[in-house]
C-alpha cells in the first residue's frame, strides 16, 4: 500500500495553483479580459465628416490623449463603448443652425467603432455626447 504524506500533497496542490495562475489571462475587475479600446475622433464644421488624417487619439486602458479622458472613458464604460447610446445632456441650446460632424473609429474592449453623426451646432453635441467629443478644436 503506498503512503501519501500531506507534505507532499500540499505541494503538489500549490505547484498546481502557480501553474494555473501563470496560465490564466490577466482579469480586469469586470471578470472579462481587458483589451485596449482607443478611438480617434474628429469635430468638422460643415455636414460632412472630417477627411483630415489627424485628430484626437482617445485611449482609455488608461484614459490618455484628450482633454477629458477620464470623463469620456467613464461615460463610454457605461455604455459599453456605444457612442449613440450615450445619454443626452438636460440643456437648453440656442436655435442656431452652424452644423458640426462628429467622427469617431477605432476599437472598444476588441470590437470595431465607427461613429459619424452630424448636429445642428456644438451645444447640441456636447449635450448629446457628454466629454466625448469635447476636443481642443472645434
Amino acid at each position: 500500500m503506498t503512503h501519501i504524506s500531506v507534505k507532499a500533497v500540499r505541494a503538489g496542490l500549490v505547484t498546481v495553483l502557480v501553474l494555473l495562475a501563470c496560465a490564466a489571462p490577466a482579469r480586469a475587475g469586470g471578470g472579462h479580459v481587458v483589451e485596449d479600446s482607443w478611438l480617434m475622433l474628429t469635430v468638422s464644421r460643415g455636414e460632412t465628416p472630417s477627411t483630415r488624417q489627424d485628430g484626437t487619439l482617445l485611449r482609455c486602458d488608461p484614459p490618455r490623449g484628450h482633454r477629458r479622458a477620464a470623463d469620456a472613458c467613464a461615460e463610454l464604460t457605461a455604455v459599453d463603448g456605444r457612442i449613440a447610446d450615450l445619454p443626452a445632456k438636460d440643456v437648453v441650446c440656442p436655435m442656431v443652425f452652424a452644423p458640426v460632424t462628429a467622427h469617431a473609429s477605432g476599437r472598444w474592449r476588441g470590437r470595431p467603432v465607427d461613429y459619424t453623426e452630424t448636429f445642428p451646432n456644438t451645444c447640441l453635441l456636447t449635450a448629446r455626447t457628454g466629454a466625448v467629443f469635447a476636443l481642443d478644436t472645434q
